[in-house]
């Protein structure tokens, strides 16, 4: 209690002393009362703004993320026919080469060689063969005056034959003796990128070694393989059929790549085939997909993940993956307003289309799903729809 001077002191009376310390000691009551009453609790509140969106159906493009690799659209390993030493290398290594150009030459001197003899050999059996058929001639015409026996011109007939048919084998002699001198001409068998190479000029080749020269890939259009479970290609023919998913088109589906590193593959590629059978070992088909190379950003080997167009659903309803949580057991659960209150939804779900979850069960058309506030939401809870987005500044106003 304040301290107050004596009525002597200030020459007033004792009673007016004694008025003025009430009226004081009333005043600081009520400022305390006062103060109290700012600090005490928060006034009542309404319900909590939430943003929410209304479920529509509509119509979404519906893919499946298969992981596979590349593959090139042809491999061809380079191989030797002839037996020789490697005299020149006609490629730099890793450039683009064409069909039918030279990549080695080996040494075709005995090569040559043999082509000589054997057309030497061709000349001699034709030469014989004029000589047996001159006198075959000369034995008809005596044979028939009955001037040589007949045996005689059968042996000569006979002779002529043999000799036509040395003819004939000196000619495949020849054509053979051919054919290796053009092999030591060793040439791409396809279009396409050549690797390195294995040997160099000097070196000693063999006729269909293990060891490939070189290896030539035509990387412009390159294939993609990719495997899908046959769980999920039974699922996805079931639902074709009950017309769940439709075929967009009579044409192949189309198909995009996620590469490596995360990013896109810029062009699209188009679905060729999918085996007939299904791998034991994995219980897998393999599909394969055909993609445009031109700058040869794609190798073969390549991990990526396709994207397979795999139909499109007519009345899908997708919730965004912000609006969707995960229970302690794993479960999809949602919230929604109905009737000004909270309500907690478990979902069934089937992957993600647009970026946002695609719901075949727990929610349905016209439901009002909160996607903002849902960290200070309740199931039960009294809250008031706005549109997404526009809850946050009544929040951050309070």
């Amino acid at each position: 209690m304040p301290k107050f001077p004596s009525s002597s002191s200030l020459g007033l009376p004792a009673f007016t002393l004694l008025t003025l310390a009430v009226a004081v000691l009333a005043a600081v009551s009520l400022t305390a009362c006062g103060q109290a009453g700012a600090q005490g609790g928060p006034p009542a509140q309404g319900p909590a703004p939430v943003g929410v969106i209304t479920l529509q159906p509509q119509r979404v493009e519906l893919n499946a993320e298969l992981a596979g690799r590349t593959v090139a659209t042809q491999t061809a390993e380079v191989r030797p026919q002839v037996t020789g030493l490697i005299k020149t290398r006609a490629f730099t290594e890793g450039s683009d080469v064409k069909a039918g150009q030279l990549l080695y030459q080996i040494d075709p001197a005995s090569y040559q060689a043999a082509l000589d003899s054997a057309k030497a050999a061709l000349a001699k059996a034709e030469a014989s063969a004029t000589t047996a058929r001159l006198k075959a001639g000369r034995y008809d015409e005596l044979a028939g005056i009955d001037a040589v026996s007949k045996q005689l011109r059968d042996d000569a007939r006979a002779a002529l034959q043999q000799a036509q048919a040395d003819v004939e084998a000196a000619k495949a002699a020849v054509r053979t003796a051919q054919i290796d001198l053009d092999r030591t001409r060793v040439s791409a068998p396809v279009a396409g990128r050549i690797g390195r190479s294995a040997v160099t000029p000097g070196a000693l080749v063999t006729a269909n070694q293990a060891t490939a020269l070189a290896t030539v890939q035509q990387l412009d259009p390159i294939y993609v393989d990719v495997t899908q479970t046959s769980a999920e290609l039974l699922r996805l023919q079931r639902q074709l059929a009950d017309g769940t998913l439709q075929r967009d088109g009579a044409g192949p589906a189309h198909v995009k790549l996620l590469l490596e590193d995360g990013s896109t593959y810029p062009l699209e590629g188009k679905l060729q085939f999918s085996e007939l059978q299904v791998d034991p070992a994995s219980g897998s088909v393999t599909l394969r997909a055909q993609f445009p190379n031109p700058k040869r950003q794609l190798l073969p080997g390549m991990y990526v993940r396709a994207q397979v167009q795999t139909g499109s659903q007519a009345q899908a309803l997708l919730a965004p993956q912000a609006a969707v949580t995960r229970d302690a057991r794993g479960n999809a659960v949602a919230m929604v307003l109905k009737d000004g209150k909270v309500e907690a939804r478990m979902l069934q779900t089937a992957g993600v289309a647009q970026g946002a979850w695609l719901v075949t069960g727990g929610l349905a058309a016209g439901d009002q799903l909160i996607v903002d506030g849902l960290q200070r939401l309740r199931p039960g809870m009294p809250a008031q729809g706005v549109p997404a987005g526009a809850a946050s500044a009544p929040a951050a106003a309070r």
